[in-house]
């Protein structure tokens, strides 16, 4: 294998600057995002769609591709999100090819496995991709990944090296799940408890690095070991858990949605109802990379940097997060 030179798309982002600054220090990085900030490595504003894409691989001789470049927050514009979502990967795989690109390095999500009533307790990686076609980001994911499974066939010279990552916290998280619990209360439609995985988010940027840096392939569920219940949740913040009626829900989200006061649709409640619950073991046994927090303590840093609630990692060792998980199955 040639000697690495990396693009990272939506480099702009969250994760995208930190994976960019790490790696920049021990190989050649490039980055393409749709708006501009300041970085420790070359940015070109660029939109994944762009036919030029391949030609900008081929000029920066890119051996590594890692394409992190997706819509998450739900909006109202589907075709946009899927135009961005699965077009866009199929512009960046082609490009690869076009570009003789070696090693491709993807996020996917755990969403691609769906929010399902008859999901198993653990989810692992030949688990069925369902997705929802009620969540664009679900659904995208879902299809993603049904992509990437024809290209690893009409295109083996491609590596792919794909993370399906669970619930991203982290001490300056800003995002959908982070709102979840800054509020008063924590919310859990119906009653149903359904657990939260989460891993830390320098957990995602060194499991990146980590299959970057030894051309790593195969597909991983990145999470922290363990996972949080609501209740769980509600009493480490000291919050109380609100059980509202799945009906009552739907219906404030209609309206809310109607009156264009949110771009969440009633059918989504099942995000909190069913959520998937990942389990980590390939990533630690085959890839070799072991989280340097498990869910609850990446739950305890969140908690105390970001809504600057203390909580101690060893208190949030509860039911899911303590060694239940014998032989690749819950206890």
């Amino acid at each position: 294998m040639s000697e690495p030179r990396v693009l990272i798309t939506g480099a702009a982002g969250y994760v995208g600057g930190q994976l960019g600054a790490l790696l920049s220090k021990q190989m050649p990085v490039v980055g393409v995002d749709i708006q501009h900030r300041e970085t420790t490595f070359p940015l070109f504003v660029m939109d994944i769609c762009d036919g030029a894409l391949a030609e900008l691989m081929r000029a920066e001789r890119i051996t590594h591709v890692v394409h992190l470049a997706s819509v998450v927050s739900p909006g109202r514009d589907r075709a946009r999100e899927y135009q961005i979502d699965v077009e866009g990967t199929r512009n960046v795989l082609d490009a690869c090819i076009t570009a003789g690109v070696e090693h491709l390095t993807l996020t996917s999500s755990g969403a691609a496995y769906g929010y399902h009533a008859d999901n198993p307790s653990w989810l692992v990686e030949n688990s069925p991709l369902r997705g929802n076609p009620e969540f664009a980001y679900s659904d995208h994911k879902r299809l993603v990944e049904e992509m990437l499974a024809e290209y690893r066939q009409k295109h083996p010279q491609l590596k792919q090296l794909i993370f399906r990552p669970c619930s991203i916290i982290g001490a300056t998280t800003n995002s959908k799940i982070s709102e979840l619990f800054a509020g008063s209360s924590i919310l859990d439609p119906g009653g149903h408890n359904s657990p939260f995985v989460f891993i830390w988010d320098e957990d995602v940027i060194g499991a990146i690095e980590y299959g970057v840096t030894r051309s790593a392939s195969g597909i991983y569920n990145l999470a922290g070991d363990g996972a949080l219940t609501p209740a769980e949740i509600a009493r480490l913040l000291g919050k109380p858990v609100r059980r509202p009626p799945v009906w009552l829900l739907k219906v404030l989200l209609g309206i809310s949605y109607y009156l264009r006061l949110g771009n969440v649709r009633p059918a989504q409640i099942m995000f909190l109802q069913y959520r998937p619950v990942l389990l980590n073991t390939r990533l630690k046994t085959e890839l070799g990379y072991q989280p340097k927090k498990t869910s609850a303590e990446a739950f305890a840093y969140f908690a105390t940097r970001a809504l600057g609630i203390a909580v101690e990692a060893d208190t949030a060792r509860v039911s899911f997060s303590d060694d239940a998980i014998s032989e690749g199955q819950p206890a």
